[in-house]
């Protein structure tokens, strides 16, 4: 999954792209449970430890090239 574009299907805005080791994986069962997108600031640098977390449930689609996902509906227990 490294390299894919992460997108908002209800605001059509690019998120970031998913790295090597972006992803939140249960160690007892070993399903993915959520995606972690670092936040860009600035010129594509970004503060270290910040990151959007994504739960498995908002992920609307996974194609060849892009990660399409929901965030419209996330509570603050879910970020």
């Amino acid at each position: 999954m490294s390299g894919k574009e992460i997108v908002d299907v209800k605001k059509a805005e690019r998120l970031g792209i998913l790295g090597n080791t972006d992803l939140e994986i249960n160690e007892n069962t070993g399903q993915i449970q959520a995606l972690l997108i670092p936040s860009v600031k600035w010129f594509g640098l970004r503060k270290q430890g910040e990151e959007i977390r994504v739960p498995w449930k908002h992920i609307k689609k996974i194609g060849a090239d892009m990660v399409i996902i929901d965030v419209s509906d996330f509570s603050e227990e879910e970020q």
